[in-house]
């Protein structure tokens, strides 16, 4: 087997694991390479269906593409699809977008993470859990409808990859949260050589991250040899700028790259070009320490 096969197989296993040992379980998507090429896992390790739910976390900024090819992909693999937001900050107008033109020093100025812990930490947490109402996509209609089911989900699987951001780096396949969804890494449980802690307490929540060991240019990689859609969003449109990571729109800003499709993007990542440019450099909100803080307190 080459590197490819192996990282497939490890990923196939951690998911058939999940499955195996969590009844409430769904899988986080945000329509971006990761959790895409997760997506696609997913159904070569249940052989072209997804057996869980796929969440969507909707904070009304992304760029419609990305919408768009959520839904067009949901309806073509026949996705239970699930989509949460947080609809009460929405109303208010207290997001960043909404107020980013109030003077600094405004009380109600919002910071871009601020916004982020309202739209995207928030809206997880009650979503997974349940307190907030949820949509599902009917399947026949194309239109998304309030989901009756109500119960929170244990087991999240996400696309978080460990070189992706430092933050990211001290996870575990296996990865388990309190009842408030906040990570505290010092109680991340061992995994030494491929021995994951699978027995949690009935009721545990716990992030199963399947790509831990993919990095980007395996991920592209991967997409080239499976022929995996993407959004366009991530080539050149002959601007000379492409997003190298997709976010909302307000908080992202491109790269420069000439890079037209999945061949070019794997040149340029092996060219070395990139190197010294952080994935997530072009999410506006991260700045220091922004994207560990929200992920302590349960972000993806």
């Amino acid at each position: 087997m080459d590197n490819l096969d192996q990282l497939e197989q490890q990923s196939v296993f951690i998911l058939r694991e999940a499955f195996r040992h969590f009844e409430r379980l769904c899988m986080l998507w945000s329509v971006g390479k990761d959790s895409t090429v997760l997506l696609w896992l997913a159904r070569k390790a249940f052989f072209g269906h997804a057996p869980f739910p796929l969440v969507h976390i909707d904070t009304s900024y992304k760029i419609p593409e990305m919408i768009t090819y959520r839904d067009r992909l949901a309806m073509e693999y026949k996705l239970t699809m699930i989509v949460g937001e947080n609809k009460e900050i929405l109303a208010a107008g207290k997001t960043f977008p909404a107020t980013q033109n109030l003077p600094e020093g405004h009380p109600d100025k919002i910071s871009r993470v601020q916004c982020c812990g309202f739209l995207k930490k928030d809206a997880l947490a009650n979503t997974l859990n349940g307190t907030w109402p949820r949509k599902r996509l009917n399947l026949k209609t194309g239109q998304y409808e309030p989901d009756a089911d109500h119960e929170p989900y244990h087991g999240v699987i996400v696309g978080a990859r460990a070189d992706e951001e430092g933050s990211r780096s001290k996870e575990r396949y296996f990865s388990p949260r309190d009842k408030n969804s906040l990570w505290d890494v010092g109680e991340q449980p061992p995994e030494f050589w491929n021995q994951f802690k699978t027995d949690f307490a009935p009721g545990t929540h716990v992030r199963i991250h399947p790509l831990l060991d993919w990095t980007e240019l395996h991920i592209w990689e991967y997409i080239k040899r499976e022929n995996i859609p993407t959004v366009s969003l991530y080539y050149d449109q002959g601007t000379g700028t492409r997003y190298r990571s997709l976010g909302c729109a307000p908080c992202q800003a491109p790269i420069q790259s000439t890079a037209k499709n999945v061949d070019d993007i794997i040149e340029e990542l092996k060219s070395g070009k990139l190197k010294n440019i952080a994935e997530r450099s072009g999410r506006l909100q991260d700045g220091k320490h922004g994207l560990e803080e929200l992920r302590r307190e349960g972000y993806m």
